[in-house]
């Protein structure tokens, strides 16, 4: 018999006892800092108040703010509709007034955030589509001209306002807005503020004299004289903004009185000197703006399309403001039913706008937005007192144009800061999402850079006149195409909405930031949506839920 030779499986290998993590090189070099649904570094928030003295200059500071877009809008405007100098005082008088009329009723009925609703160069192309119309025919005089033009726009903003109370109180705004995600509403509020760029740097170079040591100046005296003395801090931060304009507009007004630009061209002159404005010779000392003050409306179809188009872009415009005066102001992202109702109550302040005779629909202010952060102080009595000041200024005609005299250089000085820190705002909302996501940072880059490059590329080929390159048989047509799509926060909201939404929606809900967004977006989702949002002296009780 052979050996038999018994073969033992060899014993198991045990794995090593398992040893401590690698170290994360990220916490070794810095802290990572959580996401911030609150800025922990305002002063005053939504709710919050500051004493009467200071809550009075700052909204005079609001007022200031506001009113260069306003007097810019009416220099574009008036000249090209056939109205003179006294034309142009009284249509800012009637932006003026309906600002501050769209403000009280946005922040006592709409949105209730603390946002000031300004004109908006949405409507520049309607309007201008309007002007051209009446061109070649023949009128009495020029101010025939320029009243039967402004009657025109009053009869299209009339119509075109019911886009915006359809919008809002069907809450079919508000359903849109709930595809929103913070892959959305990063592009979104960056080109709120980043797609204005022609109303900063470029403005400034009109008169660099001025514009250009009135933006160093703010960015020194802001930011870094404060941080010398304890003392000056606060006041510096709260006030630098109007110190500085009373510096420059002095400056100005020495190098006016100087002859520094005695022989420069024509437009140098316009855009440097203090006394180029005409506005403290032909403003009414009272002039208390009426319904219907230019005459009858005038109601033509093809007019009232394009301005339909302008109304939709108001909204989208808007939305982007919302959102971004939320943030700084220390409130919640607006829910739904918020958004709806603050876009209604638009439509309601664009039918007053026509009633009254404006040449303009309002939409958020951005640079206001962007003065909320500049002061860490979205107090909402704030900017419902710049409110006063807008209607006291508007029927005082000589005062208010003692103010509109500014040059617009220093404006665009301001905005280059006030832009600047909207567009950041949006970015910070990434903070929501997965960054480390290769399919998020390719739906936020496509947005931002289309939202950017779409509406420069209609802004480029539009003709002075305002005809863009789209250019049909329908003229109507036309004007709302063009429209659209010159509007950055409408193509980021088109583009943003379809890609998100159709590209792994549902399976990359948790990347995308869906769990944090979701609850903010139903009105008892979070418990701080009705501290914020709730309409004043108990209104939610008495009125049914739809139309809140």
């Amino acid at each position: 018999m052979g050996e038999e030779h018994h073969h033992h499986a060899p014993p198991p290998v045990q794995a090593p006892p398992a040893g401590p993590p690698p170290p994360n090189l990220a916490l070794s070099r810095g802290p990572v800092w959580n996401p911030t649904e609150q800025l922990s570094q305002l002063h005053y928030c939504i709710h919050s108040n500051p004493l009467w003295p200071v809550a009075l200059l700052l909204g005079f500071q609001h007022y200031i703010v506001m009113l260069g877009t306003t007097v810019l809008i009416a220099t574009t405007l008036v000249p090209a509709m056939g109205g003179d100098h006294g034309d142009k005082a009284r249509v800012i008088q009637s932006l003026l007034f309906m600002s501050g009329v769209n403000t009280l009723l946005q922040t006592w009925f709409g949105s209730r955030l603390p946002t000031v609703m300004g004109g908006s160069f949405a409507f520049l192309l309607p309007v201008l589509s309007i002007i051209n119309d009446y061109t070649d025919r023949t009128f009495p005089s020029e101010h025939e001209r320029f009243t039967y033009t402004i009657r025109t726009i009053q009869g299209s903003l009339i119509v075109s306002s019911f886009v915006n109370i359809f919008l809002g109180f069907s809450k079919t705004w508000g359903n849109l807005t709930r595809l929103f995600s913070p892959i959305i509403i990063v592009p979104l509020v960056c080109v709120a503020g980043l797609g204005l760029f022609a109303r900063g740097f470029p403005l400034v170079a009109n008169c660099v004299q001025i514009g250009l040591p009135m933006l160093i100046l703010l960015v020194i005296t802001q930011q870094y004289l404060k941080r010398l003395h304890h003392a000056a801090h606060q006041v510096l931060e709260r006030f630098a903004l109007l110190l500085c304009i009373a510096v420059i507009w002095a400056f100005a007004a020495i190098l006016t009185v100087a002859g520094a630009y005695n022989t420069a061209k024509p437009q140098t002159q316009v855009s440097c000197r203090t006394d180029r404005s005409y506005l403290m010779s032909s403003a009414p000392w009272i002039k208390v703006p009426y319904p219907f003050q230019w005459g009858t409306p005038i109601f033509r179809a093809s007019h009232v399309f394009g301005m339909m188009g302008a109304a939709l872009v108001s909204s989208a415009e808007s939305t982007g403001g919302f959102f971004a005066a939320a943030r700084l102001s220390g409130a919640t992202p607006p829910p739904a039913h918020v958004l709806s109702r603050s876009i209604g109550m638009q439509g309601i302040g664009m039918l007053l706008e026509g009633i009254f005779g404006s040449v303009v629909g309002t939409t958020v202010s951005v640079e206001n937005v962007g003065l909320l952060g500049l002061t860490h102080i979205g107090s909402r009595r704030v900017v419902q007192i710049s409110c006063g000041y807008m209607i006291f200024f508007s029927i005082f005609g000589k005062f208010g144009a003692f103010f509109a005299s500014i040059p617009l250089p220093i404006f665009a000085a301001i905005y280059c800061v006030l832009f600047g820190i909207v567009a950041a705002t949006g970015i910070s909302f990434i903070q929501f999402a997965n960054t480390n996501s290769i399919r998020n940072i390719y739906v936020l880059g496509l947005t931002l850079f289309l939202a950017i490059s779409i509406p420069q590329y209609f802004v480029m080929n539009t003709a002075p006149d305002g005809h863009g390159p789209v250019r049909t048989d329908g003229g109507w047509f036309n004007d709302i195409l063009n429209t659209i799509f010159s509007s950055a926060p409408t193509v980021a909201i088109i583009v943003g909405t379809l890609i998100d939404n159709t590209l792994e929606g549902k399976q990359t809900a948790v990347d995308r930031g869906l769990p944090w967004w979701g609850p903010f977006q139903n009105r008892k989702g979070d418990v701080r949506n009705d501290e914020f949002y709730r309409l004043p002296l108990r209104i939610n009780e008495y009125m049914p839920t739809r139309f809140l």
